[in-house]
């Protein structure tokens, strides 16, 4: 995991985030256990403190939960995961359309120019 993070949000959320396409990407699977709150800290060069702030925002979100004396583990609720994904892609989609409209796109426009990246681009990046 790099451990470059941008001064426009705070640590904790950009690790939070890291961590869920972690597990949208399965490289995190359900039921997983976490780094230590320390060990974390050493991968991606922060704080512990700031770990553990990530570890509760994401047990907040019901992504995570820790249990006493074991760890902090991936949850094995599936309609959680299908729900991370949903999020992200709404997000994502729409920060695009929001981007392209800023540049003076129509959704016509938009919808061409994907499904042209994806029938010529998208398949070789697989």
């Amino acid at each position: 995991m790099s451990d470059i993070f941008h001064c426009a949000e705070p640590i904790y959320l950009q690790l939070a985030e890291r961590i869920k396409r972690q597990i949208v990407r399965g490289e995190l699977q359900l039921g997983e256990k976490l780094p230590s709150v320390r060990d974390m800290g050493l991968e991606v060069n922060v704080n512990p403190n700031t770990v553990q702030r990530t570890y509760r925002e994401l047990e907040g979100l019901k992504i995570v939960e820790t249990k006493r004396g074991q760890g902090t583990f991936v949850t094995v609720d599936e309609q959680v995961l299908q729900a991370i994904r949903e999020e992200m892609k709404e997000k994502e989609i729409s920060h695009f359309v929001h981007v392209m409209r800023e540049m003076g796109y129509s959704d016509d426009e938009m919808k061409a120019e994907l499904d042209s990246y994806l029938t010529e681009k998208g398949a070789s990046e697989q």
